[in-house]
């Protein structure tokens, strides 16, 4: 039986556009279209994961990834990053530090007291997981006095726009390596525009996982908090806020800001081994660190990365052990773009293959029954 093509393929694409368009607008004739800022307050992890997993910082179009994908976050991030492979590369900032994030939420699970205090922010952590049925109905009246008594004997000023890093009080007392510049020196490894051949550098490791997808990190990383591994980290820091981002100025040539955005940043200390510097610390044990940082409020997404940050930092080394510390496995599944477009290709035509797959069951079939007479 071969190949035969099928007609009208193309009425019925666009039918399934059609119908998939329509789907959102059958609440009735009183519904209104989601506005792209109510998607961007209203729905805003959400919103962090399009943008973290697309790749570009850029909440319109994030909001617009959402709505045009009713809600599912791979294609939305699909689209996102469709999207920013069509635009021009302008400009590249140098390495931004993350001592000056104007920060909105800080904690350490390190320390109870950490320099500048701890500042909870907006989370769910403290939460009772109960159905809040109050927002089923939830009037435009009520919905706008939130913001109103929020403010009421609140003045933001007393917050302090940046802290200090937790980590810098553990390097004063040795239980750190002290900063090596030379270690940041040279250009981070572009993976939008090279490939990953292994082995590959930390910078695209954490490139790679920056933009993973957040349920495939959380994944791997489990595996290694659960035992298939030995990262068993303690949160030294965990930040939200929004990080400066800065250009040089086309005459003068210094670094200018030019707006900001917002980034959740983690870091981890976990086991202490020997320190492999060049300084007279040489061989003293000390604490190792992981790095997780991303586009958006993502606490998970930023832990998960900095526990495999870890764990890939010991199996580039030593060599892999588990799964979660072998770069190959860990690198080349987390992309989330990447796993729906192999999965979802499963959905494409695949008469010809599958009528070869047939043909050859019909004739082992046919030589084992053959076998079975004699």
């Amino acid at each position: 039986m071969g190949y035969v093509a099928i007609k009208g393929g193309g009425q019925a694409i666009e039918g399934s556009k059609a119908v998939f368009d329509y789907l959102r607008t059958r609440q009735g004739g009183d519904a209104q279209p989601l506005d792209t800022a109510t998607i961007e307050n209203q729905l805003r992890l959400l919103h962090s994961r399009v943008m973290s997993e697309g790749g570009v910082y850029h909440p319109r179009l994030a909001s617009l990834a959402i709505k045009q994908a009713q809600g599912d976050s791979l294609e939305a991030a699909f689209a996102l990053r469709a999207y920013r492979s069509t635009m021009p590369r302008l400009a590249e900032t140098g390495a931004l530090n993350s001592d000056g994030m104007r920060i909105t939420r800080r904690i350490s699970s390190a320390f109870k007291d950490i320099p500048g205090g701890q500042m909870l922010g907006a989370t769910t952590d403290y939460h009772l997981r109960l159905m809040r049925m109050d927002l089923l109905d939830e009037s435009p009246e009520r919905f706008r006095a939130i913001a109103a008594e929020w403010f009421e004997g609140r003045d933001p000023d007393e917050v302090p726009d940046s802290f200090p890093k937790v980590l810098d009080a553990l390097r004063a007392e040795g239980m750190l390596p002290a900063l090596d510049p030379a270690k940041g020196g040279g250009e981070p490894f572009d993976i939008t525009r090279e490939p990953l051949i292994f082995p590959v550098p930390r910078s695209a490791a954490l490139a790679t996982m920056a933009r993973g997808e957040q349920g495939g990190l959380l994944a791997i990383a489990y595996s290694s908090m659960r035992g298939y591994g030995d990262i068993h980290p303690t949160v030294a820091e965990l930040r939200v806020g929004y990080l400066p981002v800065t250009l040089p100025h086309p005459v003068t040539g210094e670094p200018m800001e030019i707006g900001e955005v917002e980034i959740t940043e983690c870091e981890v200390v976990a086991m202490y081994e020997a320190h492999e510097g060049q300084d007279e610390c040489e061989g003293e044990p000390m604490f190792t660190l992981g790095y997780g940082a991303c586009f958006g409020h993502n606490e998970v997404k930023a832990i998960s990365m900095a526990i495999l940050d870890r764990g890939l930092q010991k199996g580039m080394r030593d060599g892999p052990s588990n799964p979660a510390e072998d770069p190959e496995f860990v690198l080349l599944h987390v992309d989330g773009i990447d796993s729906m477009g192999f999965c979802t290709h499963y959905k494409m035509p695949h008469y010809v293959t599958f009528q070869s797959d047939m043909d050859r069951l019909r004739a082992t079939q046919k030589e084992y029954r053959k076998g079975d007479r004699t």
